[in-house]
């Protein structure tokens, strides 16, 4: 009979947001409470301001249970400094009442920054130890909005506040390399901090789904080799390109058609485009689809496509529809970002093309679609196998043990009790 030793522990997760808004920030969230579960952990979870107007304190979702910072209607928040200051006030204050009514042993607070300052004021005042989880660069927002003069200076600022949070924070998640790499260019010892990676449960995509030949039908796809994206419409994600590059597609496979599953701030100015050079009756705009829908958009694609420009962002953040797409045996053609090479190896698990370049992505995706039935299974199926052995999401947060457990021992702070697991 073997024993083994298994820490208790009580965590207080503080997040932007989190369901029922969908977002990818909200999936990696239950993914990960659901795996710390798993591992016998209590967690709370607590969302700021940010998830949106409301007067109630409290709320269960999907089986989850949400405490939350009420905020009145006309309350929301501007990104003017002293908005931002009362925002990180209530949010600390409520911080402060969780942990009166939860009595964690870890404050784990979720990025953006104005999360973590108040969760580092609360831990500086109760003793907690506080791990800030980075999942983006809040700085890098900052130059996609305003003047340059106006870009500039909340960049610098944001900059400085994201530093001074990671400095002080017990330990420092995040995750993906790129981002490991800045954090530890601000001076915080590589030894705290830890790649939390984006990840997948395999379970829940099928590998090499079957088209539904009535929606097809009604998208009009019937006989066409589709490309396609779901996701987003961000700037940053390239479709402009994706767009551009139609045309000479076209010109050499007729049978092409671009399926975009989603939507956001680009679309107006995406479907003004595909009108503006002819092929709006080549491109096929869904709309948004409820999130146990969009598997059925998936299956009708041939070759996915994440065209994303280069920038701070793409280059040090690592996204997740690459690693959905390699876990259904996709075949995906993406732009040679830093975030995209993080995940995809060019020629095996996906294929790359030089970013921003239109050339170079049409060329690529002609190059695919003529790839032997051999050569495309290939590659489908070293995409699942690199999902399956590296980016599940139990292997993913099974990492926070060892985070979690120097921190609770440092602390000095009673944990609750150490269970021991008996199998013979």
């Amino acid at each position: 009979m073997a024993i083994t030793l298994r820490l208790m522990l009580r965590i207080l997760h503080i997040l932007d947001h989190s369901l029922p808004l969908h977002s990818g920030y909200a999936f990696r969230t239950v993914s990960i409470l659901q795996e710390q579960r798993a591992l016998g952990w209590e967690t709370f979870h607590l969302t700021t301001p940010k998830q949106g107007e409301s007067t109630i304190e409290e709320e269960w979702v999907n089986g989850w249970h949400f405490f939350r910072t009420p905020t009145p209607p006309g309350r929301r928040t501007s990104l003017r400094a002293l908005s931002l200051l009362a925002l990180m006030r209530r949010t600390a204050a409520r911080i402060a009442d969780v942990v009166s009514r939860t009595r964690p042993n870890v404050l784990h607070v979720h990025s953006p920054v104005l999360n973590a300052l108040p969760a580092l004021w609360v831990g500086r005042s109760t003793g907690l130890p506080v791990v800030y989880e980075m999942r983006a660069l809040w700085e890098a927002a900052a130059v996609d909005h305003g003047t340059t003069t106006e870009s500039s200076i909340r960049y610098h600022l944001s900059r400085r506040l994201e530093t001074f949070a990671l400095l002080r924070a017990a330990h420092v998640t995040t995750i993906c390399e790129g981002l490991r790499s800045d954090i530890t260019s601000r001076g915080v010892p590589p030894d705290r901090v830890t790649v939390i990676p984006n990840a997948v449960d395999p379970a829940e995509f099928p590998f090499g789904g079957v088209s539904n030949p009535a929606l097809c039908a009604s998208l009009g796809l019937t006989g066409s080799t589709v490309l396609g994206f779901a996701g987003s419409f961000y700037a940053y994600e390239g479709l402009d390109l994706l767009i551009e590059a139609l045309p000479g597609l076209v010109a050499s496979r007729p049978d092409v058609k671009l399926l975009l599953v989603g939507g956001g701030f680009q679309e107006a100015a995406l479907k003004e485009q595909a009108r503006t050079l002819g092929i709006a009756d080549r491109v096929i705009f869904t709309g948004r689809v409820p999130h146990d829908q969009v598997q059925r958009y998936y299956d009708l694609i041939d070759v996915l496509v994440y065209p994303r420009h280069s920038s701070l962002l793409t280059e040090l953040v690592t996204p997740l529809k690459p690693l959905e797409a390699m876990a259904q045996g996709r075949v995906l053609v993406a732009s040679d970002v830093g975030g995209h090479k993080e995940l995809i190896r060019d020629g095996e698990t996906g294929l790359l093309f030089k970013a921003g370049d239109v050339q170079a992505l049409q060329s690529k995706i002609l190059e695919t679609l003529a790839l032997t039935p051999i050569r495309l299974e290939q590659i489908r199926r070293a995409g699942r196998e690199f999902v399956e052995t590296e980016r599940t999401w139990a292997k993913s947060v099974a990492r926070y043990a060892d985070v979690y457990a120097r921190l609770v021992k440092g602390s000095g702070l009673p944990t609750g009790a150490i269970a021991r697991d008996r199998a013979s």
